[in-house]
């Protein structure tokens, strides 16, 4: 009688010397991924994750605790040089950012990509009432 032995697969760490850090802060959450030059993802986390629920989800504190958990997951990756990506207009873009600060780490580049329409749609006609 045969039994299968469940392995797991050994993960690979790569060595990777800049990352992108794409914070997309919105209204209501915070979600942050770290990525190599070519996209793939090497760490991500978000405030949710995080065990923040409901509004909470949507502070500055919870931006905060996300970076420090998705910086702390890629830290195997040996990471020596960061450009950071912010989209979206919540609470939690600036703390975000402030961990870096707080933990002496470099940014080579803070971009904010987040979308801004030129003229957008056509607005809704007047209601009557």
């Amino acid at each position: 009688m045969s039994t299968k032995i469940n392995q797991k697969k050994k993960k690979t760490i790569q060595a990777v010397s800049t990352a992108r850090v794409y914070v997309n802060a919105t209204f209501n959450n915070t979600i942050i991924s770290i990525t190599d030059d070519q996209g793939n993802s090497l760490s991500w986390s978000s405030a949710g994750h995080m065990g923040f629920k409901g509004a909470r989800k949507a502070t500055p504190y919870a931006a905060q605790i996300a970076m420090e958990d998705a910086l702390a997951k890629a830290k195997s990756c040996n990471i020596q040089n960061y450009k950071i990506y912010i989209s979206g207009v919540g609470p939690g873009r600036e703390s975000a950012i402030r961990v870096f600060q707080t933990k002496k780490i470099a940014a080579s580049e803070i971009k904010d990509i987040t979308p801004i329409p030129h003229n957008g749609c056509r607005a809704q006609k007047p209601r009557k009432v």
